[in-house]
């Protein structure tokens, strides 16, 4: 029984393994035949993302000062 087979090295090889994911990424992105349709990359996806969670925190934010206003409203009801 061998020991382990490396590529390149103990450490080089995850490295390796990483660059050639992200230039297989950058190839099938870019790629006029296979790549996705115009307004479905992964930068414009992902910038979508962000403004839908940036509107939803911000609607969070309304809630929470309307919830603020109820319990001061009741507050003042009792006095």
């Amino acid at each position: 029984m061998s020991g382990p087979n490396y590529l390149l090295s103990k450490g080089l090889d995850p490295i390796l393994g990483v660059l050639t994911g992200i230039l297989a990424y950058r190839l099938s992105e870019s790629n006029p035949r296979t790549g996705p349709p115009p307004g479905e990359t992964l930068q414009e996806l992902m910038k979508w993302k962000y403004q839908r969670w940036k509107a939803a925190r911000e609607a969070g934010q309304k809630d929470e000062e309307n919830w603020e206003q109820v319990v001061q409203n009741i507050a003042k009801e009792k006095e």
